[in-house]
This record gives structure tokens, C-alpha cells and sequence, in this order.
């Protein structure tokens, strides 16, 4: 007999965990605290070993129509506008990983995931959930919500992101940490843009405590831009969608050279969000026990500097569901065990060489001297990363 899986949260995460464990024939709960599903936020590079995964899932048609297929990795000074690296994409990730390297809007992936679930018929979705309790017994779990409602299922799956209502049940921690880092981001139509601005490149400016990327979603149709600055954060640190402004994205950046500059003041809004994250995972412990489990953020938030974190979230869901198969009620604790034992030490090490690309991002003075050298010497060798897209 299948499980009865309930899930806390609506996002990639949950999604992707959903229709993972739907397509083995779990049943499902999802519960969302929003009053729908929808999903705000920047675009996402899918790399290999994330666009092998969702097409394990079924969505590989939906996720044709709505992707950018970038031609190539480009590393740009933000001061000077010098080319400094490049890492051919396209048909060399083809070649090498046997999976393309996409780039998508983070709401229009959601929207496929979305649609998927419910084309399956085994998820009950349901809205104005926010979990509010959760009792775990020997031989189910119950999860309370808002409005006296409540939900017995033979296990509980927590994908609702870096401030997890589901967490405290399995980890007892310290709340998420502030970076000191904020983010800046904007979705501009390509055909809106200067002929010089437009892009079908990923392109990463570097510069002393920040850098910045652009790159095209939706099909090549729009440009995705994200500025990240070490600035001090601003406004509330939950929410990720703060209304923001060029001045406060300069303020925090000072001018960079003419070729970002006029990418950023091509731009017709900016919103913001201020970085937070946990440290690396250091046993499986802190992604399962017993009859909860954590997927994505609620598991590993990463900060956005090797572009993993929607990734990472969706390998869990496959491997979540690859654990379970097979199995019943009974099973569930020795399945999500499996499950952890096969997933922290990767999303430990995403996390942590996440963290050591900041450094290496922002770095000033010799450190800065020596990361670009290196770059223009050895360019595509030290873009790629074998170990995770081969993952």
C-alpha cells in the first residue's frame, strides 16, 4: 500500500515533492498558508542536474515552452566591463551532461510544477493553511492550522522555505541569520532594451562587494537582472519582495562601468530582498527523523551564489519519492532515514561552496588580483562543475 504524505508548503519545493511522490503513487496533501498558489521572485538557472531531474517528473514539454536556453557562461568585470572568463552552454552542457542548461522565471516554473500536480489526481491541494502544530505519534503525524482545521497523514514532508513553521519539530536552532547582504532584482522585456543590453547570454559582472547577473527567461523574451551588494539590510526580513529603487541599489553599490551602468538604468523598477541562511547541514538529522522530513529551504537555505537553491529543492523531491517507493505506512520512518542519509552531505557541500563564491565574488584588493588572473587562465575549467552537474 502507498503513503498518506502530507506536505507544508506550496513553493518549487513542495510542488516538485508533490508530484515526485504523486507519480509513484503516494497520496498527498499540500498545504499552502497563502490564499493561493502563486509565486513571486527572480529568475532560476536550472543547470544539468536540475533539468535531468524535472524530466524524470514528467514536465520536460511545459518546461520546452516556457525556458531560455542560454549559449554561454560569461564573466565580466563590473568595473572595467572587460570579459574575463566564458563557459560554453548549449549543446557543450548537452555534450558533457546529457541534460541542457536552462533558465526560467522562478513564477512560471511554478506554474508547470502547479499544473502537473494537479493533472495527477492524487493531490489534495489546499489554501489559507498555515501550519500551526504538528503531533508526531509512532504511527502517524497530525498537523493543525489555522481555523481549527487539522490533517492525519503517515508522514509529514516541511518545504515551506527558510522560515519553516515545520522545522522546530525536527531542529531545534537558532533562527535564520542576516548575511549582510541584499539582493536587487527586475524582469525587463528584452524588446524594451537597447539592441547592445539584450542578451541570450549568462553574463556575471564582479566587483569589490558585489556582483551582478543577467540573464533571459521566458522563452528569451525577457531579461532577468539580480544586483547583490554587502549593504545592510532593509525593511522586513521575511519578506522577499520589498519595493526598492536605482538610487538605493546604487547607494549601495557606488557606479560601476558604463556597461552595467546602463543595463541597470535601462531598468524600468527594481525590488529587493535582504539575504539570510542557516549553516551547512552537519548530519542527516537535520533533514529527517522518524516521521518528518525537510526538503529545499526549510532544509538548506543557500545564499543565490551557485545558483542551487531551486535545484537542490528539486533533487530532494526526486529523492524523497525514490526512497519511499514501494512503501507503505509502516515504512516511512527507514524510507525518510534513506532519504537523509543519501541528501546532506550534497546539500552541505552546495551550501558551503555557495558561501565560498560569495567570498570569491566580492573580493577586493589581491584576493580580487588573483581570482581574475586565474580566471582569464584557466576560464572554462574553473566555471564548470563537474561534481554537481553530473550529480
Amino acid at each position: 500500500m502507498a503513503a498518506h504524505v502530507l506536505i507544508a508548503g506550496g513553493g518549487i519545493a513542495g510542488l516538485a515533492s508533490a508530484l515526485a511522490l504523486a507519480r509513484r503513487r503516494h497520496r498527498v496533501d499540500l498545504l499552502e498558508q497563502a490564499v493561493a498558489f502563486s509565486e513571486v521572485g527572480a529568475g532560476i538557472q536550472l543547470g544539468p542536474n536540475v533539468t535531468r531531474r524535472l524530466q524524470s517528473l514528467g514536465v520536460w514539454e511545459a518546461l520546452g515552452r516556457i525556458a531560455a536556453r542560454p549559449d554561454a557562461l560569461v564573466v565580466r568585470s563590473a568595473i572595467h566591463d572587460r570579459e574575463i572568463a566564458r563557459l560554453p552552454l548549449g549543446n557543450a552542457m548537452l555534450h558533457s551532461y546529457a541534460a541542457p542548461y536552462f533558465c526560467v522565471h522562478r513564477a512560471d516554473l511554478h506554474g508547470v510544477l502547479l499544473a502537473a500536480v494537479r493533472g495527477t489526481g492524487a493531490v489534495t491541494l489546499t489554501t489559507a493553511a498555515r501550519v500551526t502544530g504538528v503531533v508526531a505519534r509512532d504511527h502517524a503525524v497530525c498537523v493543525s492550522s489555522t481555523e481549527s482545521r487539522a490533517w492525519e497523514g503517515d508522514a509529514l514532508v516541511g518545504t515551506d522555505g527558510l522560515w519553516s513553521m515545520v522545522r522546530p519539530y525536527l531542529v531545534q536552532d537558532s533562527p535564520p541569520r542576516a548575511t549582510g547582504h541584499t539582493a536587487w532584482r527586475a524582469l525587463v522585456e528584452q524588446a524594451s532594451l537597447p539592441a547592445s543590453l539584450r542578451s541570450t547570454q549568462v553574463t556575471v559582472w564582479l566587483g569589490p562587494r558585489l556582483h551582478a547577473v543577467a540573464y533571459p527567461v521566458r522563452r528569451g523574451e525577457a531579461l532577468n537582472v539580480v544586483v547583490l551588494a554587502e549593504s545592510a539590510p532593509a525593511g522586513d526580513a521575511r519578506d522577499w519582495d520589498q519595493a526598492s529603487s536605482l538610487a538605493a541599489l546604487q547607494t549601495a553599490t557606488g557606479r560601476t562601468g558604463s556597461g552595467l551602468q546602463a543595463l541597470l538604468e535601462a531598468v524600468p523598477g527594481w525590488r529587493a530582498w535582504t539575504l539570510n541562511d542557516r549553516p551547512p547541514l552537519t548530519d542527516a538529522s537535520q533533514m529527517a527523523g522518524e516521521r518528518i522530513a525537510l526538503a529545499g529551504d526549510a532544509a538548506h537555505p543557500m545564499l543565490p551564489y551557485l545558483a542551487q537553491g531551486a535545484g537542490m529543492a528539486i533533487e530532494d523531491a526526486v529523492a524523497l519519492a525514490e526512497a519511499l517507493d514501494g512503501g507503505d505506512a509502516a515504512s516511512v520512518p527507514a524510507a525518510f532515514a534513506r532519504y537523509a542519509e543519501a541528501r546532506w552531505q550534497r546539500n552541505a557541500l552546495v551550501q558551503q561552496r555557495a558561501r565560498r563564491n560569495g567570498e570569491i565574488f566580492h573580493a577586493t584588493g589581491l584576493l580580487r588580483m588573483g581570482r581574475d588572473t586565474a580566471l582569464r587562465l584557466l576560464g572554462a575549467r574553473l566555471l564548470d562543475v563537474p561534481w554537481l552537474y553530473a550529480g
